[in-house]
């Protein structure tokens, strides 16, 4: 049976600010840059819709999380789980463990084991962790490496998994994300991501991706008239080889709801 989530990327319009994490290159520390967006639905809110929307897997990105305070990250805890939902991930999507910078890189590992931290009060099963924002080289490959270990051990320790993703330059071909994940330990080890996929490389990022798979990112091809395009989705879905959820993933213009749903219907259809 198809389990079908949703990441709140998906209604990124829809569920206020967003709370960017950026690096201060003058102040060498951490900063939020905030870019307002429509709030139709707040974050404790949105589990239930969800569940009304026929979703069994959540996956909220880090800066659609208002307040990680144990007082707040509880009650988001008990608005999921009585929703029915599994919350697989939370998306780290800010950490660059390649930089040849070693006060950002250290910096940028407390921040993200903060987010560990987050992870395993609300009661989310994995956190997804960047690779690295650098070219891949020996050199920046075993940077990440390392600290995707690192990592990997102190969540372990909170009953949190670590995995990466097919997401920002380091692993910006199969071959480079392939030589980052085969260096990792245990199962899963990473989330794939069609959307992030070359047109030349889906077919074999969505296989080479299915024997370490967390979750599947399904952001559909489009045609150039901004149709999905079917056959080359209905493809990308038989090559996986994986019970992992398939998370909905809309970046498209209009209402995002409605984009979701459009989404979901095709790839009912289509699996």
């Amino acid at each position: 049976m198809t389990l079908f989530g949703i990441s709140t990327w998906s209604l990124h319009r829809c569920l206020g600010p967003l709370r960017w994490t950026v690096w201060n290159e003058e102040s060498q520390s951490h900063d939020v840059k905030v870019e307002p967006q429509e709030e139709e639905v707040t974050l404790l809110e949105l589990p239930a819709h969800l569940a009304r929307e026929g979703y069994g897997v959540l996956e909220i990105c880090h800066f659609h999380i208002p307040d990680t305070s144990e007082t707040y990250l509880l009650k988001l805890k008990l608005a999921i789980e009585t929703a029915g939902l599994d919350l697989h991930t939370i998306l780290v999507d800010y950490g660059d463990l390649a930089t040849p910078d070693a006060k950002r890189r250290e910096a940028d590992i407390e921040l993200i084991a903060r987010w560990i931290d987050v992870a395993s009060i609300v009661g989310a099963t994995a956190v997804r962790v960047v690779a690295g924002e650098q070219p891949a080289t020996a050199e920046t490959q075993a940077r990440s490496i390392a600290g995707l270990r690192q990592l990997s051990e102190y969540g372990a320790e909170r009953g949190v998994k670590v995995v990466t993703e097919n997401f920002k330059q380091l692993t910006d071909t199969v071959a480079h994300w392939e030589s980052i994940v085969e260096k990792l330990d245990g199962e899963p080890r990473t989330i794939v991501d069609f959307g992030n996929l070359s047109a030349e490389e889906r077919l074999a990022g969505v296989s080479y991706g299915s024997s370490h798979a967390h979750s599947f990112h399904v952001k559909p091809p489009y045609h150039e008239d901004g149709t999905i395009n079917a056959s080359e989705l209905k493809a990308m879905l038989h090559a996986i080889e994986n019970e992992a959820p398939l998370i909905v993933i809309n970046a498209e213009p209009g209402d995002m709801w409605e984009g979701c749903r459009s989404i979901k219907h095709v790839i009912e259809k289509l699996r």
